[in-house]
């Protein structure tokens, strides 16, 4: 049975400096940025420091905090440049060699890369390179990014020529972070499906999967790197170049319902505000007759607020969230597995207790958590469960990075309505319409994929789909 870390997954996070001022210590920066970022990965993290030219990499399976000690942290190099990234896999399986960043040495010197997104053409790309003699030391995508622009690399007279010229190769979503012995490297695919922006920590700059990183590491948010852009930060300033941008762009939807933090704005979007017009948009198309709007820990809650503020019907906090278990919690045996939702989430009784109850969630994929979570509600004394999702039915695959690559187990694709409504055991079940989601981010300067609620893509999807196709590639040329 799944737990509540069946839900979809949250991505990777990137984060990147170069340091101006004497006195910035790039690891502890990159540290706090990468704390920053930890929702949108807990499998593994990385960073890599640039010493005077010489790459230095640590990266190992655990959340920030676990990997990089104190102890970790004061054995690490002060260098000029540091690159860092928390990841959840979405392409190769969840090992230590898929930790990033990846470091590549070549002939022309070195180059660490940290990746947020997920290739379409990965599988054609490591084929081509397997055959040109390329070794590959993991399942990631991210190698074959790696690889790609070192191929390149050798044939061109910069590490930013590389990457303009690599690009064009590179199919699906990637928000790269690139470091060579003398430049820091951001580039965003010409889609823009995954969030990468530009801050300023005193004078050094920083670059990080979203402006809440920025933040907390002490620094101002700058802007939001275009999609397409390759910019270059290097001894002479900042620069970029463009030859990729303007093309029709489409940002993951699912980074305002659900991905991002709500104290992150992203390419001219509060997050925040984004859920709580979800939330608005939800009770105007689906109007109930309730005692207290909740929501279900953590992005919920501003969904549930919008909805509470726009139907006038008192928002209440409905569950206390375990903030001690992580994703390293041990279930040794299927009846503990199927009370971690208990254990992650207690409802408040006194808030729900003989009232009628709308219950916010950003969004229902499988189904199992969900209908844990309403049996907590009716546990705890509710009348009535409403269920409402603040993204619309998840119908099919993603394929440029939420880790849903089948529709076999999405309840809505293989459900009506009202059987969804049985299965989770409510009164009423909604979700928000497509021109509702699409309608949320005010403010946005980028147009949204919503391919995971429509099935019609932004892009050409790969022609092998499954999330394990390196390893069974490798099982099968052991036969």
């Amino acid at each position: 049975m799944e737990t509540i870390d069946a839900k979809l997954h949250e991505e990777c996070g990137v984060f990147g400096i170069y340091r101006r001022d004497e006195d910035q210590d790039v690891v502890a920066t990159t540290y706090y940025g990468l704390y920053a970022l930890q929702h949108r990965g807990q499998e593994s993290c990385g960073m890599a420091v640039n010493d005077d030219g010489v790459i230095y990499k640590r990266r190992e399976l655990g959340l920030v905090n676990e990997v990089f000690t104190k102890q970790v942290l004061e054995t690490m190099p002060r260098g000029r440049m540091c690159i860092g990234h928390c990841r959840y896999a979405t392409t190769g399986t969840p090992l230590r060699a898929n930790a990033q960043p990846f470091v590549i040495r070549h002939i022309k010197g070195a180059m660490a890369l940290a990746h947020n997104g997920n290739l379409t053409n990965s599988y054609e790309l490591r084929r081509d390179i397997e055959l040109g003699g390329g070794i590959f030391h993991s399942t990631s995508d991210t190698e074959v990014i790696a690889y790609t622009i070192t191929r390149q690399r050798l044939e061109t007279h910069s590490i930013e020529e590389a990457v303009e010229k690599s690009m064009p190769l590179l199919k699906g979503a990637y928000s790269l972070v690139i470091m060579s012995p003398r430049k820091l490297i951001a580039a965003r695919d010409p889609h823009g499906f995954r969030p990468l922006c530009i801050g300023k920590l005193g004078n050094s700059d920083v670059i990080a999967s979203e402006s809440c990183a920025i933040s907390a590491a002490g620094g101002e948010f700058v802007r939001d790197v275009e999609p397409g852009e390759i910019v270059i930060f290097d001894e002479n300033g900042m620069r970029s170049i463009r030859t990729h941008c303007g093309q029709p762009t489409s940002l993951c939807a699912f980074e305002f319902v659900y991905i991002a933090r709500p104290d992150s704005v992203v390419d001219g979007a509060s997050v925040h505000r984004a859920r709580r017009r979800a939330g608005a948009f939800l009770a105007l198309e689906h109007p109930v007759q309730a005692d207290v709007v909740i929501g279900v820990p953590d992005s919920g809650l501003d969904a549930a607020l919008g909805y509470s503020q726009q139907s006038g019907i008192p928002y209440g906090i409905g569950f206390l969230k375990n903030k001690y278990i992580g994703r390293t919690f041990i279930q040794p045996n299927q009846k503990q597995r199927e009370n971690t939702v208990r254990i992650k989430l207690n409802p408040i009784a006194d808030t729900v207790r003989g009232k009628r109850v709308v219950l916010v969630d950003d969004s229902i994929v499988r189904g199992t958590t969900s209908r844990q979570i309403v049996q907590l509600l009716r546990e705890a004394g509710a009348t009535q469960v409403h269920f409402l999702s603040s993204a619309p039915e998840f119908l099919y695959p993603c394929y440029f990075g939420v880790d849903v690559d089948s529709r076999k187990n999405l309840i809505a694709a293989n459900h009506t309505l009202e059987e969804m409504r049985e299965i989770l055991g409510v009164d009423s079940l909604g979700f928000l319409s497509l021109e509702g989601v699409k309608k949320i981010a005010e403010g946005c300067n980028l147009g949204l994929c919503t391919g995971c609620f429509t099935g019609q893509y932004p892009a050409d999807i790969p022609a092998v789909t499954e999330k394990s196709k390196f390893e069974k590639k490798l099982s099968e040329s052991m036969d």
